[in-house]
C-alpha cells in the first residue's frame, strides 16, 4: 500500500502500521465534505454570537470565563505584543497548543509519531470536529513530506485525552517545537520551511480538535499489537522447537482434547503448534528408545563415520527383580532407561503451552477488538452535529462529552500488559528445563559437553532470560488504576491510558529477547536430542546387538545369571532402533532451526556467546521467522 485512503470510517489496524513504516495518504473526498460543512456550521453560530465551550470560552478548568469583545491586556502597560493580530477565539486556539506542549523524555520513534497522525487526520475526517479542509490538509503534508514532529514520551494522563503529546504534534504546523526531517533534527518552523509549507494559523476549535483525543495511546497500542500478533507465533514455533528437543508427547495438543474447552486461543495455538510439528518423528517416541547423553571420551566410538561425534550415549537396564508391579508397562515398553523419564506426561510449561499462550492470544484479541472500534471513533470535545433537525439550542448542536477519556483504551491495554510476562514467563521454564539436567531428560548439563569441566555452555543465557521475565513482572502493574486528577479537579477522573499503552509497546522488546533466547537454546538441545538419536539408530543399524549392550551403563556380567534375558532384550532394543525411521524434527521447525544455523553455529565448547545472543534477538525483531511462525494463518 502506496498510499492509503483516509476516510473516518475504515482505518484498520494494518493501515496504521503501513502508514507508520512510511506509506502516504490521501484524503476522501466525501469526508472533506463533511468537514467542510461542520466548519462552516461552526463559523456560523459563533458569528451569531452563541456561547460554545472552548470556542468563544476557556477550555478545562477555564471553561467559565466567557471571551470578551477584546482582550483587557490590550489596556496593560506596554500592549500585549503576543496577541500577533489573532482575535480571542484564534488566540484561545493557539495558546491550547504552545501552552499544552509540555511533555517530556526521549522522543517517540518515528513510526509512533506517523501512525498518531495517521489516527488524528482520520478521527477529524468524521465531520465532528469543526476543523478545516486546509488544517487536515497541513497534517496530511507533514505524514508526506516526511516530517516527524517531535515528541517527548511522558506527559499525557489519558484524560482528556492525549493533550500534551497531541499539542507537540500539532505545534510544528504552527512554526513551533521541533521536528525530524530525515534524520536531521530541526525547528518547526525550519521544517515547514525546508518542505515549502505555510504556518498554519488555527481558526475556531482546532486547537481543541487538534489536542483532545487519544492518538498516542491508540498509537502506542496499534503498534504493540501488531508486534504480539508476531510474537504469539514466534512463542508457539519456540514452544514447538522446544518439544521437538524434549522427544515430547504430542496428546496435550490433540484437537479433540481442546473441543472439551474451547477457549478460542487455546484451540487456535494448539492447532499452530501441531501444525508447526507436522512431519516430527521426534514426538511420542517410546521411552526406551532415547538415550540420554553421556561424556565423549575416545573410546566412545568405534565406527569411522562416528568419530566425529562429540557426545557418547548411555542406557541402563532396568532388572527383572525390580519389574514388580509395572509387568504392563513392561510387556509394552523394553526394560531400558534412557533420556526420556517414565512418565505419560510432559511438564507444565510444554503440556500448558495451548492454555498458556491461548489466554495470552485471547487477551490480544480482546485489545484488537476495542482499538479496531478506536480507529474510526470521534475523541475529541466538545461534539458538533451540524444537521441535527429537532435541534432548538446550540447545546443540541455542540455537545461536551466524555471521548477523549482513554480508559476503554487503557483497561484493554491493562489485560494485555498482564498477559506479556506471563508468555515470556513460560518461555524462561522452558528454557531453564532445556539446561538443567535434572528436567531435560537426558541431555548434557546446560547443553554443553564439558568434557574438561571447564564449560558453562548456556548457563548464563537462563540468567539473562531470567532477569528479563523479572523486570517485564515488576512492569505489569496496571496504570490504570490510578487516577491523579487534573485541570484544578474540573478533569478528576482519567486514565493513564497513554503510560499503559507505551508501557506495553516498550515490554514487547523484552518479550521478544525472552522467546529468541529460548529459540537459541532449543536449536542447541534439538541438534544434541537428534544427534544422539540417529547416532543410536546408525549403531542398531548397523546388526551389532553388542555394540548396542556397550552402550547400557548397567549391563550384566557374561556369567550373570540375568546375562542371557539382557542379551534378548538388547537385541529387541537394536532391531527397533534400527527399523526407526530417521528422526526429525518437524518440518517447520527444521526451517526455523535452519535459519538461526545460518548465523548462529552449534556450541561445541564455550566461546563468546554476546555475538549469537544479539544475532537471536535480531532475527526475532526482523520476522526471520514469520513465514514459518505464522503459516496457515
Amino acid at each position: 500500500m502506496n498510499t492509503i485512503l483516509l476516510d473516518g470510517n475504515s482505518l484498520t489496524r494494518e493501515q496504521v502500521i503501513a502508514i507508520a513504516r512510511g506509506a502516504q495518504v490521501d484524503l476522501d473526498a466525501g469526508a472533506l465534505a463533511q468537514v467542510r460543512h461542520a466548519a462552516a456550521f461552526l463559523a456560523d453560530k459563533v458569528h451569531c454570537g452563541e456561547p460554545i465551550y472552548g470556542v468563544t470560552t476557556g477550555s478545562g478548568s477555564n471553561a467559565d470565563k466567557l471571551l470578551g469583545a477584546h482582550r483587557v491586556r490590550d489596556e496593560l502597560p506596554g500592549g500585549n505584543p503576543q496577541a500577533r493580530g489573532q482575535s480571542l477565539p484564534e488566540e484561545v486556539q493557539h495558546n491550547l497548543i504552545v501552552s499544552h506542549a509540555v511533555c517530556v523524555g526521549e522522543p517517540f520513534p518515528p513510526a509512533v509519531v506517523r501512525a498518531m497522525l495517521a489516527i488524528r487526520i482520520n478521527t477529524l475526517l468524521r465531520g465532528h470536529s469543526g476543523v478545516r479542509v486546509e488544517t487536515l490538509r497541513a497534517l496530511a503534508e507533514l505524514l508526506n513530506r516526511r516530517i516527524t514532529p517531535v515528541i517527548p514520551q511522558k506527559g499525557s494522563v489519558g484524560a482528556s485525552g492525549d493533550l500534551a503529546p497531541l499539542s507537540h504534534l500539532a505545534v510544528v504546523l504552527l512554526g513551533g517545537g521541533e521536528a525530524f526531517v530525515g534524520d536531521e533534527r530541526m525547528s518547526g518552523a525550519e521544517a515547514l520551511q525546508q518542505a515549502g509549507l505555510a504556518l498554519l494559523r488555527l481558526s475556531y476549535k482546532e486547537g481543541l480538535a487538534l489536542n483532545n483525543g487519544t492518538a498516542q495511546m491508540l498509537a502506542c497500542a496499534v503498534l504493540a499489537l501488531d508486534e504480539l500478533e508476531h510474537l504469539l507465533d514466534v512463542a508457539d514455533l519456540a514452544a514447538a522447537m522446544t518439544l521437538d528437543a524434549f522427544a515430547g508427547r504430542s496428546g496435550a495438543l490433540r484437537e479433540d482434547v481442546h473441543a472439551l474447552r474451547p477457549h478460542p486461543g487455546q484451540v487456535e495455538t494448539a492447532r499452530h503448534v501441531r501444525e508447526l510439528l507436522g512431519g516430527s518423528t521426534l514426538l511420542d517416541i517410546p521411552y526406551h528408545l532415547v538415550p540420554r547423553f553421556r561424556p565423549w571420551t575416545a573410546q566412545a566410538w568405534a565406527a569411522p563415520e562416528d568419530r566425529a561425534l562429540s557426545f557418547d550415549i548411555a542406557w541402563e537396564w532396568v532388572p527383572a527383580d525390580q519389574r514388580h508391579g509395572r509387568e504392563a508397562f513392561y510387556a509394552r515398553f523394553l526394560p531400558f532407561r534412557g533420556g526420556k523419564k517414565h512418565q505419560p506426561q510432559d511438564a507444565y510449561c510444554l503440556r500448558c503451552a495451548p492454555q498458556v499462550h491461548g489466554a495470552v492470544r485471547d487477551a490480544v484479541v480482546q485489545a484488537c477488538r476495542v482499538i479496531d472500534i478506536e480507529l474510526n471513533a470521534v475523541t475529541d470535545n466538545p461534539l458538533i452535529f451540524p444537521d441535527r433537525p429537532d435541534a432548538q439550542h446550540i447545546e443540541d448542536q455542540v455537545v461536551s462529552a466524555g471521548h477523549f477519556h482513554g480508559m476503554p483504551l487503557a483497561l484493554a491495554m491493562s489485560y494485555v500488559k498482564a498477559a506479556v510476562p506471563v508468555l515470556a514467563s513460560i518461555s524462561e521454564r522452558r528454557l531453564n528445563k532445556l539446561v538443567d539436567p535434572a528436567t531435560s531428560d537426558g541431555l548434557p548439563a546446560f547443553l554443553t559437553g564439558n568434557e574438561d569441566g571447564t564449560d558453562s555452555g548456556y548457563m548464563i543465557v537462563q540468567y539473562t532470560a531470567a532477569a528479563l521475565v523479572n523486570d517485564l513482572a515488576t512492569r505489569a502493574h496496571p496504570a490504570s488504576v490510578h487516577s491523579i486528577p487534573t485541570s484544578a479537579n474540573a478533569e478528576d477522573h482519567v486514565s493513564m491510558g497513554a503510560n499503559e499503552a507505551r508501557h506495553v509497546l516498550d515490554m514487547t522488546r523484552d518479550l521478544s529477547d525472552v522467546l529468541a533466547l529460548e529459540l537459541l537454546v532449543a536449536a542447541q538441545a534439538l541438534d544434541y536430542r537428534n544427534d544422539m538419536l540417529n547416532a543410536a539408530r546408525r549403531l542398531a543399524g548397523r546388526g551389532d546387538w553388542r555394540a548396542l549392550a556397550a552402550k547400557v551403563v548397567n549391563a550384566p556380567r557374561e556369567d550373570h545369571p540375568h546375562r542371557a534375558q539382557f542379551e534378548r532384550e538388547v537385541q529387541a532394543l537394536t532391531a527397533q532402533l534400527a527399523a526407526a525411521r530417521e528422526f526429525r524434527a518437524g518440518d517447520a521447525v527444521r526451517a526455523a532451526h535452519a535459519r538461526l544455523r545460518e548465523t548462529i553455529p552449534f556450541l561445541h565448547r564455550d566461546r563468546a556467546l554476546d555475538g549469537d545472543v544479539r544475532r537471536a534477538c535480531e532475527l526475532v525483531r526482523q520476522r526471520a521467522f514469520a513465514p514459518m511462525s505464522a503459516s496457515g494463518h
